[in-house]
């Protein structure tokens, strides 16, 4: 049995169905995604450019192991020749299908498994967050110069590291969009790239550091009905225009010249709501563009900005589950990191797709999120593993299997945290001179 129809198997929605892989990955999508990139190949090849989109996803479920032998475990070459590939073909094959093919494949994906699955929503709008995550790669001079390291006072110091930020919807953790670029390019710069594909009727969670007037600007802007939260920064001035209601007021806030500068069409002033609260006794403001008190309950307002958290749960699922808590990505050309952060996005949508589906055939009102992440991920690797060797009879046990064990990735409830969150002091490189000792 080939890969594609292993990975046809995992999509199924009942375990008495069984179907192709269009309404996963099909053949047809990559092309797509080849035709829009221009990406082509022009001969018959042992490892076609659509088998390599597999080994990318591979690269991430299997991330301990060479790419070349990734190429004999998901039995992904073609048969016409020997099994086994030379670990330089495989590296100038990856090189030949590039970065843009899987990022398309990625946007394309994306849009697909958004429409197929039902998200819950929250009085009327899609719940989302936007955050920023960095990842370390090898330390190549290319990318040095590609994606710069941190900086002290000392100089440049460590790995070269890429700078993400992502959005991802978060009742099923699925991405919906990400850019990167190099550790010294700001994240809220990053997140402007991101303002006009959020989906309309939608409220997005910003952490504190991502306080611009620009940008919040811009984000509500972009299309319908696309609001956001997030705290007030600390010290920030407004002018209240009316109360809403206890602890609930329309407040302005004044743009700065530069900001108006830098972003195109921004106004003098912002009408906006702030809502403030008592959290163990610690009063905590956040700011939203929902301005409409009747439907947007200030309540229910106080209470959504903890789900933020969200998007953190999903960046370690992506590098301590997904990526087996790897520090360092394998790929030492700046191309082909890029093309291995685009497959890692892939393949995390693609394990929180089959949840989402998981989720769906166990009884009982369950999220995707109430799943386990690691679980889930042994659960298609053993399938992906063992279909491709299996015959077809056996298909149905191996799938009736496969949903049985959904119900016993349910995950117990979460704790509520009786304390907030706190950075630890560092731990100072020298101890402290005891002045007095001379006197003892």
């Amino acid at each position: 049995m080939e890969l594609s129809q292993a990975l046809g198997i995992i999509n199924l929605t009942a375990p008495d169905e069984v179907q192709s892989l269009a309404d996963l990955l099909s053949p047809a999508l990559i092309q797509q995604a080849f035709t829009l990139t221009d990406t082509v190949t022009l001969r018959k090849r042992k490892l076609p450019l659509e088998s390599m989109v597999w080994l990318v996803i591979g690269m991430a479920i299997f991330n301990n192991k060479p790419v070349s032998h990734i190429v004999n475990l998901m039995d992904i070459v073609d048969r016409t020749g020997r099994s086994f590939t030379a670990p330089s073909s495989v590296v100038a094959r990856r090189k030949t299908l590039g970065e843009d093919a899987i990022r398309v494949l990625f946007e394309l994906t994306q849009q697909h498994w958004h429409e197929g699955s039902r998200h819950p929503l929250w009085n009327g709008l899609t719940l989302n967050a936007v955050d920023g995550v960095v990842w370390r790669t090898p330390d190549t001079p290319e990318n040095a110069a590609a994606f710069a390291k941190a900086e002290n006072q000392y100089g440049e110091k460590g790995f070269p590291q890429v700078r993400m930020v992502c959005l991802m919807e978060l009742s099923s953790h699925l991405l919906r969009a990400s850019v990167m670029d190099r550790y010294d390019v700001n994240e809220m710069r990053l997140a402007a790239g991101l303002a006009k594909q959020a989906p309309d009727n939608s409220v997005t969670l910003f952490d504190r550091g991502f306080w611009s007037t620009g940008l919040l600007h811009d984000w509500h802007r972009a299309g319908e009905n696309r609001h956001w939260l997030l705290p007030l920064k600390k010290g920030t001035q407004y002018e209240v225009i009316r109360r809403l209601g206890r602890q609930d007021e329309l407040i302005t806030l004044k743009t700065s010249p530069q900001a108006r500068k830098q972003w195109e069409g921004l106004p003098d002033e912002l009408t906006v709501r702030l809502i403030s609260r008592k959290v163990n006794g610690v009063e905590r403001q956040v700011v939203t563009s929902m301005t409409d008190a009747m439907r947007y309950p200030a309540a229910d307002i106080a209470e959504l900005y903890k789900h933020r958290w969200e998007i953190e749960l999903g960046y370690r699922e992506a590098k301590q589950f997904l990526c087996g808590s790897r520090w360092t990505l394998r790929s030492k050309l700046p191309e082909m990191v890029r093309q291995e952060l685009w497959g890692i996005l892939l393949t995390y949508n693609l394990v929180r797709y089959q949840m989402v589906k998981m989720a769906f055939s166990l009884k009982g009102d369950y999220l995707p999120y109430q799943l386990s992440f690691s679980g889930s991920v042994a659960e298609i690797m053993r399938l992906l593993i063992g279909l491709p060797w299996s015959s077809p009879g056996a298909v149905p046990g191996h799938l009736k299997h496969f949903y049985s064990n959904a119900a016993m990735l349910k995950l117990p409830p979460r704790r509520e945290r009786e304390y907030e969150r706190e950075v630890r002091q560092k731990k100072p490189k020298y101890p402290f001179k005891n002045n007095a000792s001379h006197l003892k």
